[in-house]
């Protein structure tokens, strides 16, 4: 089989799976709320997330390292599976809260394996096309997830949505196993002697290549920060479209179709022209406009106004991401990228839970206005920061540098 066609494979496996997150998560949602009817018992849900990393993946990137990153992706997956089936037969909320902790640790460790495993597959002059059709496959399951969902609750019942994410996971591992492996060597030693003086070792590797590669160390820590600020300030929008601009349901729907759109057709521009858009303008300029469009968002005054930040918003992360992915892939070793995302993924971790509460609780003193808009152009001052430090000689010598051996 081509590297085309396992490309090609491996997006639909992606398509999937980011179809049947999307089904869970609003399945799970409903499952809680109707169970307990709390607005907390959903925001407890919403931080297992971060949590599952910062518990998870202090150690992960030691074992991924080490591991067949193929095998792990399939055991993963079917761990996941496995855990969702068994959701509808719980017999209490709490069980329900393990259960989703243990399938987010799975999505944690999932998440840098996968990386890994792409960076291996794709060759590199393919990668940042590559990387912005990933964006459009998440995107077309931002959009058909949700529409999916509604279909199978009308068809059922949440539990149903439930089934279908398993079943989706399930297929995932078997499009996993048609991929090739691209772990030719596999050090057994090293996993036997796998031990917390191991990881305190890679703690080690990781913060002397971060000292030795300070300018790749940047970068990457630029991607945490918008990931961070994106995070947080994405836990407003619901309360800001419904309760300030006092945007129904049926718009606010459309308000998210109208960002999904932008990341398609960001995405198709970014696939299209991928060997004529510089990586540091994408990371530069992808960041200063995603924030732009959130002070546009924050500052609208009806829908209108609102869909243009929102449009905004989807185009240029599809640039920032496609730019930041292509940048980390070439210049972070791969016998290392799952410790060096792993660990810097712990501390992106614990400052979306603090930034995610600080802004929450602003919001809650103050009004959701202007904590938007301070949010968002704090954003703006990291995007320029992100331009500022791709836009000198020095970066292209990184760029061409060969450090991935």
């Amino acid at each position: 089989m081509s590297s085309c066609k396992y490309s090609l494979l491996l997006l639909g496996g992606i398509g999937i799976s980011n179809v049947g997150a999307w089904v869970y998560l609003i399945a799970l949602n409903l499952i809680i709320l109707n169970e307990t009817g709390s607005p907390l018992a959903i925001a407890i849900l919403y931080i297992l997330g971060p949590a599952a990393t910062i518990f998870s993946n202090v150690c992960a990137g030691s074992f991924i390292d080490r591991v067949n990153t193929r095998q792990l992706m399939m055991r993963l997956d079917f761990i996941r599976a496995c855990c969702i089936v068994l959701i509808p037969f719980l017999p209490s909320i709490i069980y329900v809260y393990i259960l989703a902790f243990i399938i987010n640790i799975g999505s944690a460790i999932f998440e840098p394996t996968s990386m890994v495993y792409m960076t291996k597959l794709i060759p590199e002059k393919d990668r940042q096309r590559f990387n912005a059709l990933r964006s459009f496959i998440n995107s077309c399951g931002t959009l058909l997830g949700p529409a999916i969902a509604g279909i199978l609750f009308w068809l059922g019942t949440p539990y149903t949505a439930i089934y279908v994410n398993a079943a989706a996971l399930f297929f995932s591992v078997m499009i996993i196993m048609l991929l090739p492996n691209v772990d030719s060597t596999s050090n057994g030693n090293e996993r036997m002697k796998f031990s917390w003086e191991l990881v305190k070792k890679d703690f080690g590797v990781v913060f002397d290549f971060s000292r030795d590669y300070p300018f790749v160390t940047k970068i990457y820590l630029l991607f945490c920060g918008t990931t961070i600020f994106m995070t947080a300030i994405d836990s407003l929008e619901a309360a800001f479209a419904k309760g300030v601009l006092s945007i129904t349901d049926t718009h606010y729907g459309f308000l998210l179709s109208i960002f999904g759109t932008g990341i398609i057709l960001g995405s198709i521009i970014n696939s299209v022209f991928s060997k004529q858009l510089a990586v540091n303008l994408l990371i530069g300029f992808g960041t200063v406009f995603t924030s732009i469009g959130y002070l546009l968002f924050y500052s609208s005054t009806g829908y209108q106004s609102a869909s243009m930040g929102a449009f905004l918003i989807g185009l240029a992360l599809t640039f920032s991401n496609t730019g930041y992915l292509t940048f980390y892939q070439k210049n972070i070793p791969l016998k290392m990228m799952g410790r060096f995302i792993s660990i810097f993924g712990v501390i992106e971790a614990f400052l979306i839970v603090a930034l995610t509460i600080l802004i929450g609780l602003a919001s809650e003193i103050f009004s959701i206005r202007p904590v938007g808009l301070i949010s968002s152009f704090a954003f703006f001052l990291l995007g320029v920061a992100a331009l500022m430090a791709v836009s000198g000689a020095k970066w292209k010598d990184y760029f061409r540098a060969d450090i991935t051996s």
